[in-house]
């Protein structure tokens, strides 16, 4: 296995983005960087500018050209001054990577959320399917806060301790990481569509749909001291929802779509306790879309620090969930246990197991697809 560049924080992670990769690299010095994934190149760059002053270099690819390469190699110039005129940068090094994409029928899902900065035990929990794994989950609350620059980091080691930058991940924020001086530049160093962290994704025969509940409580609460806009930002995503549907034949019901899940940090269709129960008429209008138009086969969500699955009519279900909810992330107070989720969609049905670090299944259940 080739060794990881010194200035690599982590190995490179292949997010997915609608039809795109996102290969983030998380630095601890300045550099410029670039991929290349057959004879074409990609670039971390501004309007023609290699960015050299970040902590996570972020370099978009179209997934077909990836998925068909299966190999893509970094590229990396270290910077030592950089000037206006005769800037100061070393050779040229690279990493190379092989690449899986998502294919055949049976999919191989992991699923974790609130990690709340642990790293190892959720490493030791995505481990469930060995090499087998096809695409991983990180949903939410996967860092404490946001409180630094690098502040995404803890995301990345998970997912680069799980994949190795070989296999897809796919990221939802979680209400913490909008949490922190930095919150608002944590777009800079995650996946998002075009700056948005909403979006869908299409992986091989599987559809997937990310939403963001943003924060948990109402934007006047006293605990985020007027830093909060979150109702404006869902009623964006109430629109986007709407022209989703519009947009059908383009996303859940296009040619060679066999799966359909949502993922979302917050088990919004729940009616949890004050303060928390917010937004029941758009969360309400969210469901009621999922449920009419888009059929979801699941919900992933995270979030209450709990494993365990819904269904309709339960006393969960308060808000008419649209499909099974699969809340899938137990972290202990002791940080070396935790407990999440393991997916297996098959045409006939989805298999939930909840899993700890031990690879042990503590619970299971079986969903059949229609």
């Amino acid at each position: 296995m080739q060794q990881l560049p010194e200035i690599f924080e982590t190995a490179p992670v292949v997010y997915a983005v609608r039809d795109r990769y996102v290969i983030i690299v998380p630095v601890n010095a300045e550099c410029v960087m670039w991929v290349r994934v057959g004879d074409e190149e990609f670039y971390d760059e501004s309007n023609g500018i290699l960015r050299s002053a970040t902590v996570t270099h972020k370099i978009e690819i179209p997934m077909e050209i990836l998925d068909r390469a299966r190999h893509y190699t970094v590229c990396f110039r270290p910077v030592f001054e950089r000037h206006s005129y005769f800037s100061k940068v070393g050779e040229v090094e690279t990493y190379e990577s092989d690449f899986r994409p998502v294919t055949g029928d049976t999919i191989r899902i992991y699923h974790i959320s609130d990690a709340h900065d642990r790293v190892t035990a959720p490493v030791r929990c995505a481990g469930f399917f060995g090499d087998d794994l096809d695409l991983l989950l990180l949903n939410g609350d996967i860092c404490d806060n946001s409180g630094k620059e690098e502040g995404g980091l803890p995301m990345h080691r998970i997912a680069a301790g799980v994949t190795k930058g070989r296999i897809p991940v796919v990221f939802a924020r979680g209400n913490h990481d909008t949490r922190g001086k930095y919150a608002e530049r944590l777009a800079n160093h995650t996946p998002t569509d075009n700056g948005r962290s909403y979006y869908s994704v299409r992986l091989g025969k599987l559809w997937m749909l990310v939403l963001d509940c943003g924060e948990d409580k109402n934007d006047d609460h006293a605990e985020y001291g007027h830093t909060m806009c979150c109702h404006a930002f869902r009623k964006r995503e109430t629109a986007y929802l709407e022209e989703l549907v519009r947009n059908a034949e383009r996303e859940y019901a296009a040619e060679g779509v066999e799966y359909r899940l949502v993922m979302v940090h917050n088990p919004f269709t729940e009616n949890p306790r004050d303060p928390f129960n917010i937004e029941v008429e758009t969360y309400t209008r969210w469901a009621e879309i999922l449920k009419i138009s888009v059929k979801p086969d699941a919900m992933i969500c995270g979030h209450t620090h709990n494993c365990y699955v819904t269904h309709e009519g339960e006393p969960r279900d308060g808000k008419g969930i649209p499909c099974p909810v699969v809340v899938g992330a137990r972290p202990m107070k002791d940080r070396e246990t935790f407990i999440a989720a393991a997916l297996t969609l098959r045409e006939e049905e989805i298999k939930v197991r909840f899993t700890n670090e031990n690879h042990e299944v503590l619970s299971e259940e079986t969903l059949p697809r229609a």
